[in-house]
């Protein structure tokens, strides 16, 4: 008699499409985030009618990103909102909204530059249009799974942003690690907020002064300074505390920044080690240090007037 089968495992169930939301402010990068997901394989859709967005996004069989702003056809935010509510909790699926801004100088000096009409700018004047759409569009700012703030962010950075949060498939929250210049503002997406300040400050040693926290006699001398492993520890542990916590009331990403002076020693290196130790235990890390297009401008420029010395011309 021939024995009966074996039971074989049950088939694994195919992922469920990704359904990402794309909206934010006219001028802030919404189209360059769409082409940096057509990249990794979304299907990508721009302003389409609202009155069919719940239809489209939920019979995706694919990943999908759709981008909507208040150029889109019967736009409301409330016909937003209530179609990520619905896919949420009727359609059991786990839609993302990315919520792209910049500062309003920004946005200004980007719509000049390209000689385009701001969208909402009825009259002609681009700070009117601005205006009036920040008001418009507040609500899904304010409900945004991943505010991305283009004010300091080149393009090229942009789509590693979106490169580190999409492209991986493994599940899991993601961070983002941002290193800031307090005189420039807080970053607006920020989760937590840590200050470096109080540590000895690189820039007023003249051969610290040009360098950054990327370099390796910054972060010698930032060691140096006795509050910097004890701030260090009690900064790591509190935020491996937090970040199971984050994950349990169901965050997808978490924006972490460290702030000083001019954003460009302490802050930057605080940026990179917190990072490296986050990797080792198992997060998705990605780093921005936001003034960076300052310093290393600097320092370039510092390179290319150095006098001519016995031992410099040689190189």
């Amino acid at each position: 008699m021939t024995p009966p089968a074996a039971p074989q495992p049950p088939a694994p169930q195919p992922a469920s499409p990704q359904i990402v939301f794309v909206t934010g402010l006219s001028g802030a990068g919404k189209l360059s985030i769409l082409r940096a997901l057509e990249d990794l394989g979304f299907e990508t859709v721009d302003n389409p009618p609202l009155a069919g967005l719940l239809e489209l996004a939920s019979k995706a069989d694919k990943n999908i990103a759709i981008g909507v702003d208040a150029r889109s056809r019967g736009f409301s935010t409330e016909s937003v909102l209530d179609t990520v509510f619905r896919l949420r909790h009727e359609q059991k699926s786990a839609p993302v909204l990315v919520f792209a801004t910049a500062s309003d100088e920004v946005l200004r000096r980007r719509y000049s530059e390209t000689r385009r009409r701001h969208p909402l700018a009825h009259s002609g004047a681009i700070v009117e249009g601005i205006a009036l759409e920040r008001d418009l569009i507040a609500p899904l700012a304010r409900a945004a799974d991943w505010l991305v703030d283009t004010t300091h962010l080149p393009v090229p950075k942009l789509r590693q942003l979106i490169e580190q949060h999409f492209g991986a498939q493994t599940p899991g929250m993601v961070l983002n690690l941002v290193s800031f210049a307090y005189p420039e503002g807080l970053p607006p997406e920020a989760d937590l907020v840590f200050d470096a300040r109080f540590l000895k400050n690189p820039h007023y040693e003249p051969h610290l002064q040009i360098l950054s926290g990327l370099d390796p006699e910054v972060a010698s001398f930032i060691e140096q300074d006795p509050d910097f492993a004890i701030y260090f520890t009690k900064l790591l542990n509190l935020i491996e505390f937090l970040l199971p916590r984050f994950v349990q009331e169901g965050k997808k990403y978490a924006t972490i920044c460290v702030g000083c002076t001019g954003g460009q020693h302490r802050s930057v290196y605080m940026v990179e080690k917190l990072s490296s130790h986050l990797a080792k235990t198992g997060w998705r890390v990605g780093v921005t240090h936001r003034e960076s297009a300052r310093f290393e401008a600097a320092k370039s420029a510092a390179k290319s007037i150095r006098p001519k010395t016995a031992s410099n011309e040689k190189e």
